[in-house]
């Protein structure tokens, strides 16, 4: 049996406990498939990430990223909080303002500001594919939300993972939700997607939007924080000219769940690349037996 250095972190927030916790292996060598799956589904976290060294010279560490029922390619706060780790177990240079991350989705350009508790890692999405979704697909959302959708309120959009994204317009309709878990789990896994995300305008002051992210086919019947959503919410803005929320803006989500999490979306407006980042909290320090 291997010792193997292990971090827990609360991603997208400053303070413990606020943010979605991120299980990472440091030294992840030697593990196999199997083992990396059965301990994602043992945690029991959103995702579980394992560093590994680079197989490209560009990159500076390597990332596996899995929910306790599947890899994914991508997925936004186990980059961010993968990089905050890779710092933080020394594999990278601390002093390091710029890096990339390897990971199946290829290589993402990392950027590092400030440093110890004032760190923010900021990583860019995979270019994301944004599709209409059919009159069918839609009525079973807004019954399943429930929600009233109309034709221009949903759009599938892939950025690694696969997500059904809905717009409500406003916060109130976003945090009043109380969806049907079932229903979304059958329509999520009819359509291979990780999940419903849907999103709308706060007015409250501490965020331009209020989202929330429903995986309940991949055991996760809300995720506290989600990169990978709110990078998708963006690329769609992007897609259809957004000018409301403009091509950078903070994005509110947990507080249904007991949590506060913080995310900074932004867009390149000449490449319309898609970047997400926030704070991170090293919650756990110590050694794995696996």
């Amino acid at each position: 049996m291997l010792t193997r250095r292990f971090m827990q972190l609360d991603v997208f927030a400053d303070r413990p406990m606020l943010g979605n916790p991120l299980a990472v292996v440091i030294d992840a060598q030697g593990i196999d498939d199997a083992a990396m799956q059965a301990f994602a589904r043992w945690t029991n976290l959103s995702e579980t990430t394992f560093l590994l060294p680079p197989t490209s010279p560009d990159a500076d560490y390597r990332v596996r990223i899995f929910t306790p029922r599947q890899e994914l390619p991508f997925a936004g706060h186990p980059s961010v909080g993968s990089a905050y780790a890779a710092i933080e177990a020394g594999l990278v240079d601390a002093g390091k303002t710029a890096l990339v991350q390897e990971c199946a989705a290829g290589l993402l350009p990392v950027r590092v500001e400030g440093d110890g508790a004032a760190r923010r890692i900021h990583v860019q999405a995979p270019p994301a594919r944004i599709h209409t979704v059919d009159a069918s697909l839609r009525q079973r959302l807004a019954v399943a939300l429930p929600a009233s959708l109309g034709p221009d309120d949903v759009r599938r959009v892939d950025n690694g993972p696969h997500w059904l994204v809905c717009d409500l317009r406003d916060a109130a309709a976003v945090r009043s939700l109380q969806p049907d878990l079932a229903a979304v789990a059958a329509l999520c896994g009819h359509n291979a997607a990780v999940g419903v995300s849907v999103f709308g305008r706060e007015t409250d002051g501490t965020a331009a939007m209020a989202v929330r992210a429903f995986c309940p086919a991949d055991g996760i019947p809300e995720d506290p924080v989600t990169g990978s959503a709110n990078a998708a919410i963006m690329a769609w803005l992007g897609e259809r000219g957004d000018t409301a929320y403009g091509p950078r803006y903070r994005a509110s989500q947990g507080r249904e769940v007991g949590r506060d999490g913080l995310v900074d979306v932004a867009r390149d407006e000449a490449s319309g690349a898609v970047t997400i980042g926030g704070a991170c909290a090293l919650t756990v320090r110590g050694q794995l037996f696996l």
